[in-house]
């Protein structure tokens, strides 16, 4: 691939994030990567993010979809994933737990040949934050996802997973929720191709900053990742 023209899509999925929008569209924009298509799809928003896209973010970004009913963060990737034209497709929540500025660690292995997909890991080689409980219950759901996919991951939730497009383009999405993250790790583990991890920066919020990850979603977790087991 070369690493001069090389596309990047970014794929965020939004919903009631009126008050990061804009600062995480910013960010983006100051990345290095030189050619980025930012694809925005709002999961029909309440509380006016719709206005702000609408608004101040629309001149700034490739495109931006919105869903006529909410249908949550796999829904949202999906439809993100179904517009994307770049040559990797990397995923990018709209809150401000993960660094874009990191875009280019992620995506490296895919642009040196060594790797068809990629997952920025925020517990390998580096100093885990956030809640215990929360760390705990990914480091769980991660060590139960590899034994049905027999891989040696280290953050099978993370955000920050980078595809070459085709890849994740031939994948049936059938999850809505949050049961997107164990149901793409074991369909791409099923297409034997080179999957690869890297340590990334993480900066968690909390519930009342706007967190939307909770305990029914784990248990969801747990179901996909025996659902769709090898």
């Amino acid at each position: 691939m070369n690493l001069e023209n090389y596309t990047l899509s970014i794929v965020i999925p939004c919903y009631n994030e009126r008050e990061n929008i804009i600062t995480i569209v910013e960010k983006i924009l100051e990345t290095p990567v030189l050619k980025k298509e930012i694809i925005v799809v709002d999961d029909m928003s309440t509380d006016g993010t719709r206005e702000t896209l609408e608004q101040k973010i629309k001149p700034l970004v490739s495109k931006i979809v919105y869903h006529k009913q909410n249908g949550g963060k796999g829904a949202a990737l999906k439809t993100g994933f179904a517009h994307a034209t770049g040559d990797i497709v990397i995923i990018q929540d709209a809150d401000l737990e993960y660094d874009p500025m990191e875009y280019e660690l992620v995506t490296a292995p895919i642009l040196k040949g060594e790797a068809d997909v990629v997952y920025g890991s925020r517990f390998l080689a580096s100093k885990a934050k956030g809640y215990v409980t929360n760390r705990m219950a990914n480091k769980f759901l991660t060590r139960l996802s590899n034994l049905f996919t027999h891989l040696k991951l280290t953050d099978m939730e993370t955000c920050y997973k980078a595809f070459k497009r085709e890849i994740i383009q031939s994948v049936d999405i059938e999850e809505k929720r949050f049961g997107f993250e164990p149901e793409i790790t074991a369909k791409i583990a099923r297409m034997n191709i080179r999957i690869k991890e890297v340590p990334i920066s993480y900066y968690p919020r909390t519930m009342e900053e706007g967190k939307k990850i909770g305990f029914k979603d784990g248990l969801r977790a747990i179901y996909c990742i025996w659902k769709y087991r090898k």
